[in-house]
């Protein structure tokens, strides 16, 4: 499901795994620094950047978790073979608890799943248990870290706060170990989305083309930064489940669409955001026909005198949305200019003799 303007085509297929393209973009830890009335077990919100100290990396890392794979966009998600289908999430496998516990230690086997039900997340987490008491300079102590699927922490008895991430999206709970094992199962509630560009029929090549992801939607008043910026065509972008705006920017120069998308628990968005425009090389020539002068100064500018793209060289491309344009090009000391329109599709050159 997705919601945006123009040149936006969307769908969706369950997310089962995560995928070795995934990009994940891990936020920094972030645990509530009171829990007072919390019950063993309960989940506690996580207001943004209230602890200070708390390590974390400090941006996106590309990381491509073990056993990973999507299924086909659109066409539905076949069934493993049982072989190889994911054990019931909640409780976590007894098989997963390590057999000997030490003296003086408990066992801590954690799991994580897509909200309130399957499918189990088997890769692209981060684990990090905390003591729940503050040191002196009020940071919480990363006790231990882990970023397998169901990471089993053998801890003494006392209470911790257990921290997950899966991209942006996270989790947390107060936990109390006491003698026996415990279990925990941690709801994420994410999605992921996955974005490629055309013109027209044509698929914009990688490289040429990148993404930026903004909460909320494009008509929400109000300066917002990226959750996700430079996205590449293919990459997953794994998000909280709620509304985005995605920016598409083909080229460098004044091609750019926005359009909005909702992001659901468990499902990934296949997004293809259409751009009407082409690309443009300039060529500034003694006769028509000849040879480029090199050195050339160039300007692009709409009719009302906005500057597009400047740029020096013989043979600059600019990619520009449809709609007409005037190029000068400065060479020695001498100053010639064109109008000329761009239509979607077309691709084309543009050459100016100089006279």
């Amino acid at each position: 499901m997705a919601m945006g303007t123009g040149g936006l085509r969307v769908r969706a297929c369950r997310l089962v795994t995560a995928s070795a393209s995934i990009l994940l973009l891990i936020a920094p830890c972030e645990v509530a620094a009171q829990f007072g009335g919390l019950l063993p077990g309960e989940q506690i919100p996580i207001p943004p950047a209230e602890i200070p100290n708390v390590p974390a990396p400090s941006g996106p890392t590309s990381i491509a978790p073990p056993a990973a794979s999507l299924g086909t966009p659109g066409g539905g998600v076949p069934a493993p073979p049982p072989a190889a289908a994911a054990p019931p999430v909640s409780p976590p496998p007894a098989a997963a608890v390590a057999p000997m516990v030490p003296a003086g230690q408990v066992a801590l086997a954690v799991a994580a799943r897509f909200g309130r039900d399957p499918p189990s997340i088997t890769g692209g987490l981060l684990w990090r248990v905390y003591g729940e008491k503050p040191d002196p300079n009020g940071g919480f102590k990363i006790m231990r870290e882990d970023r397998t699927a169901s990471p089993v922490f053998l801890l003494p008895p006392g209470a911790y706060i257990v921290h997950v991430t899966f991209g942006l999206a996270s989790a947390v709970k107060r936990v109390q170990l006491r003698a026996e094992t415990v279990r925990e199962v941690f709801e994420i509630p994410a999605g992921g989305a996955r974005f490629e560009g055309k013109v027209g029929d044509a698929r914009i090549p990688l490289g040429q083309i990148h993404f930026d992801v903004f909460k909320g939607s494009q008509f929400e008043a109000g300066e917002k930064r990226p959750v996700a910026e430079n996205v590449s065509t293919g990459d997953v972008v794994l998000l909280p489940e709620g509304l985005y705006h995605v920016v598409s920017n083909y080229g460098d120069g004044n091609s750019v669409m926005r359009s909005d998308l909702r992001i659901q628990p468990g499902k990934l968005v296949d997004t293809t955001i259409v751009h009407r425009a082409a690309k443009i090389t300039l060529k500034l020539v003694s006769e028509q026909g000849g040879e480029a002068l090199a050195n050339t100064a160039w300007s692009v500018l709409t009719p009302s005198g906005d500057v597009i793209k400047e740029s020096i060289g013989a043979f600059p491309i600019v990619v520009l949305a449809e709609g007409d344009y005037v190029a000068i090009a400065r060479n020695e000391g001498k100053v010639y200019n064109q109008e000329f329109k761009v239509e979607s599709g077309v691709d084309r050159e543009i050459e100016i003799v100089a006279r």
